[in-house]
């Protein structure tokens, strides 16, 4: 009896198994948005980082800077978020770029970073110079970004999606933490496993 109980409960552990690899298998892949262009940039500890040095794993870029009063704080503040929720095995990276990098040189990145408790290694702060900055997001990540000095509250106004970039450097989605919230943080940490499993597949 117990030895047909313990043949039971394999088959079925063994055909949620399968069910799940299928699932897995039959999801679609995640599309192509763009392709961003090599760039490098300065991390809040001064060093360079560039395309080419985030490559090898996934990694998700958001848009923010330390002098704004309105939706950078709640970026910041769901980013974190985001990596308290990730796997233990996750490889995701975090990236943060500044929008405002003539104010936002690596010290007061440092400082805004520290003041937000942000100690993960995994989760980069970097600006660089002002064209460069906004090359990269208006024709690399297709994403908005705009000058509005007569705002002193917003005095840059930019996208507030997060954007999921692949091992390779292609934005694969998007995401409104802000107006979706936790769901749309979860569909964040999904696509990025896919993401994983895609790469190890390579």
């Amino acid at each position: 009896m117990r030895a047909v109980l313990a043949w039971g409960l394999l088959a079925a552990a063994t055909a949620v198994a399968v069910v799940v690899l299928a699932g897995e298998r039959l999801r679609p892949p995640l599309p192509v948005i763009a392709t961003l262009p090599h760039f490098v940039l300065t991390e809040r500890g001064g060093g360079e980082v560039t395309l080419r040095e985030l490559a090898g794993r996934p990694w998700v870029a958001n848009f923010v800077f330390t002098r704004c009063q309105v939706i950078c704080p709640q970026l910041t503040g769901r980013m974190r978020e985001l990596r308290q929720r990730l796997p233990e095995d996750a490889t995701l990276r975090s990236v943060s770029i500044s929008v405002d990098p003539e104010h936002d040189t690596p010290e007061v990145l440092r400082q805004y970073a520290a003041a937000k408790g942000v100690t993960d290694p995994d989760w980069y702060f970097l600006t660089g110079e002002r064209e460069a900055v906004r090359s990269l997001i208006r024709d690399g990540f297709l994403l908005a970004v705009e000058d509005t000095p007569e705002n002193v509250a917003m005095p840059v106004l930019h996208s507030s999606r997060f954007a999921l970039v692949d091992a390779t450097g292609r934005v694969r989605g998007y995401y409104s933490p802000l107006e979706e919230g936790e769901a749309e943080l979860e569909r964040l940490i999904a696509d990025a496993r896919e993401l994983e499993r895609e790469e190890r597949r390579r």
